[in-house]
């Protein structure tokens, strides 16, 4: 269960990447890859916009206006922080106007919106019921919403679970017909997409719980732990903890590639991305750590080896390029 680091493995600079608007500082949150628009997702915060951004070529795609804000105020609460894509349409919402709105991948045809009931912090697609959930953690409830893409686009509100002492982060696996979410101290939550019922509650190891993903064909729910470590539970048993590391401190969102089995940690205390594999047992093993930049807590990443970590403070994103990460 614990972490060797090789420090003998050296990646290059990652390549900075300006997001447009973004001089100042962008308050990001949550980025995720689309394999279906092979695009990395990214809410482009303060600036109204939601970008998309190839990985090879580091080509940025504008999408959308939302609300936009001239300064940035620290943290990540203003305007677009996180979104995801379902059928064609990218769904975000909108921290500075509480709204979920829909927009065509493509940039055509017409954009979708509603209200939410409380501050938003994560939305993702549910592809079996064709839904939309957006966590709250304020009202400590996940929002659910019904997309209708024909004959006019339309969000409705259909449901709402709510979820005690968080929810914090979002993760979906359609295959099993399950998501899970943390509370925002030491428990993981298995929830049933279409029955909208925890039925599992595990200790995931962290002191404080944050950003979650997983592997959807062995069970493995990778978590990351706020203090400076990251968890592996077996959810397929009795949701024990298979692996733990520790790595560098202030750790929020965390990427997993099944295809790799490589879980990328990033640590915006520490300043620092870590790469660990997953074993089979859902033990870890560092691969290497890499400065990055203070703050970067947000990441996500491809199967070509492509990893994007979030810079607030110079309102851009670093590209890495894992090499040994690429799925042959």
């Amino acid at each position: 269960m614990l972490s060797l680091v090789l420090a003998s493995v050296v990646l290059a600079a990652p390549v900075a990447v300006p997001v447009p608007g973004g001089e100042g500082g962008i308050g990001f949150d949550d980025i995720v890859y689309s394999a279906p628009l092979r695009r990395f997702v990214i809410p482009g915060g303060r600036t109204g916009s939601v970008f998309l951004l190839d990985g090879a070529t580091r080509r940025l795609e504008s999408l959308g206006s939302l609300s936009k804000l001239p300064i940035w105020k620290g943290g990540h609460g203003q305007s677009a922080t996180s979104a995801d894509v379902g059928r064609g349409t990218v769904f975000v919402v909108d921290r500075t106007t509480r709204r979920l709105v829909a927009l065509p991948a493509d940039g055509k045809g017409t954009p979708a919106e509603a209200s939410l009931a409380s501050g938003p912090d994560y939305v993702r697609w549910v592809e079996p019921t064709g839904e939309v959930w957006v966590t709250e953690p304020d009202a400590e409830a996940i929002e659910i919403f019904r997309f209708d893409p024909k004959p006019r686009p339309a969000l409705v509100q259909s449901g709402r679970i709510a979820i005690a002492d968080g929810p914090e982060s979002l993760v979906v696996d359609p295959e099993h017909g399950r998501a899970f979410t943390n509370t925002w101290h030491d428990r993981t939550l298995g929830i049933a997409l279409r029955e909208r019922s925890v039925t599992g509650r595990w200790s995931n190891g962290c002191k404080g719980a944050r950003g979650l993903d997983v592997d959807r064909t062995r069970g493995l729910l990778m978590v990351g732990c706020a203090e400076g470590g990251v968890a592996v539970i077996d959810t397929s048993g009795k949701g024990r903890v298979a692996g733990q590391a520790p790595t560098g401190a202030g750790v929020d969102i965390v990427a997993y590639v099944a295809s790799t089995r490589r879980l990328y940690v990033p640590a915006g205390k520490a300043a620092t991305l870590e790469a660990f594999e997953v074993q089979a047992d859902g033990s870890l093993r560092s691969l290497w750590r890499q400065p990055a930049v203070p703050e970067a807590h947000c990441v996500a990443a491809d199967d070509e080896g492509h990893v994007v970590v979030c810079d607030p403070p110079g309102g851009r994103v670093l590209v890495f390029e894992d090499a040994a990460g690429r799925a042959r």
